[in-house]
């Protein structure tokens, strides 16, 4: 049922929408994105999958003819990076409120200015209240994985919303990588055709899409929004389950990596996760009792998971690719420290990694070090840190 190849992270995630055959693909290129909608369009113009491959002028047109698409019923898909996703910012909001379940793999990358094409996540963490599922992935075997459980997920009658599912560009989107893959009649069944209850070319079914919604609705929509993106989490543990009896890889909301003992603790998530692995294995040999929590789901935000798995963890440090100006520490720091409030656990945020600035493994042993001397001393020596910057 499965095969071993070695893929990229970009061929990986074509190989799955390849297996999924969507209807309708809205292509626009751009770095590190492209090579993936290239393989795509490959099969599309080698007969391999059905799909309408339409390629618009920008990335807003491209999330626009997505919603046009899935209104009229289509399992619709569209990918994109950066600015192309900055670009898209009006139509992802739309796209979720029309509660379509578009899935758009996203390759993490800078936001200018200045101009930079290599990874952070300032472009998904941007988008982070735009309504959309987002799944952040390590490598090219979970980005591979998440791209098949993301149509499952977004088209769930409980949920019917739009997913991002996240690879980190160049260092997953352009490393080959060893991975297991289902064959495709495996994973077109677990991904299954799709039936939307309503769509616009049913014309016995009429209704509207984009109504104005004024004061007298609006709010009941946003709050309708929030309910299915509550719901998606369980729909998400769900579907993960039913993936581990066929793959043989179990996925949940996040993973914990030697955190039930732990002393010291990150929270991270994305490559770098593959990087504290191999810091963590190194302290373990030095008797330091070093964990994990590698965030896999970052909308719906897991809090009170989060809060629990780290309650018994003296001293934490957040990890963000990205930054929040104005606002001290990175997003993934504010939420999980929110979500934890009231317990005992000291948490300091280390923003690393912008514009696809190298993250090593000293520089994480490093973040350990600071976490045993708040241990030692009861106090956390700063809150807010950079890792790698030259200050």
């Amino acid at each position: 049922m499965t095969t071993q190849v070695a893929l990229t992270g970009n061929d990986a995630v074509a190989l799955a929408l390849k297996q999924v055959n969507p209807d309708v693909a809205a292509v626009y290129p751009i770095t590190p994105q492209t090579e993936l909608m290239h393989a795509f369009a490959a099969f599309v113009a080698d007969g391999e999958v059905d799909t309408e491959l339409v390629t618009v002028e920008s990335e807003h047109s491209a999330m626009s003819a997505a919603i046009g698409a899935a209104a009229a019923g289509a399992r619709s898909i569209t990918a994109t990076s950066s600015q192309g996703l900055a670009l898209m910012w009006e139509m992802l909001y739309i796209a979720a409120s029309y509660r379509l379940p578009i899935v758009a793999p996203v390759v993490n990358r800078a936001l200018s200015g200045p101009i930079n094409i290599h990874c952070d996540h300032s472009d998904t963490m941007g988008a982070r209240d735009s309504g959309w599922i987002q799944i952040f992935s390590e490598g090219s075997q979970e980005a591979y994985d998440n791209t098949l459980m993301a149509f499952r997920i977004g088209e769930h009658k409980d949920v019917l919303l739009p997913v991002m599912v996240t690879l980190d560009g160049f260092i997953i989107s352009h490393t080959m990588e060893a991975l297991q893959v289902l064959d495709t009649k495996a994973a077109h069944d677990f991904v299954g055709e799709y039936h939307p209850a309503m769509n616009l070319l049913d014309v016995d079914h009429p209704f509207t899409v984009g109504p104005l919604h004024l004061p007298d609705f609006y709010f009941e929509t946003k709050r309708a929004q929030a309910e299915a993106i509550s719901r998606a989490t369980a729909v998400i543990l769900s579907v993960a389950e039913e993936y581990a009896k066929i793959s043989g890889r179990k996925y949940g909301l996040f993973e914990e990596y030697k955190l039930a003992d732990a002393d010291v603790a990150i929270v991270i998530l994305g490559s770098a996760a593959g990087t504290a692995k191999v810091a963590i294995d190194r302290l373990r040999k030095q008797g330091i009792k070093a964990g994990m929590l590698k965030l896999r789901v970052f909308r719906p935000f897991p809090g009170n998971e989060i809060a629990k798995a780290l309650a018994h963890v003296p001293s934490v440090a957040v990890c963000d690719r990205s930054i929040s100006f104005g606002l001290n520490g990175g997003p993934v720091f504010n939420e999980v420290r929110s979500a934890a409030y009231g317990s005992k656990t000291r948490m300091a945020s280390y923003v690393y990694g912008l514009g696809g600035r190298d993250i090593t493994v000293e520089h994480i042993e490093s973040v350990y070090r600071d976490l045993l001397k708040a241990n030692e001393t009861g106090k956390l020596q700063k809150v807010f840190n950079y890792i790698g910057v030259r200050e």
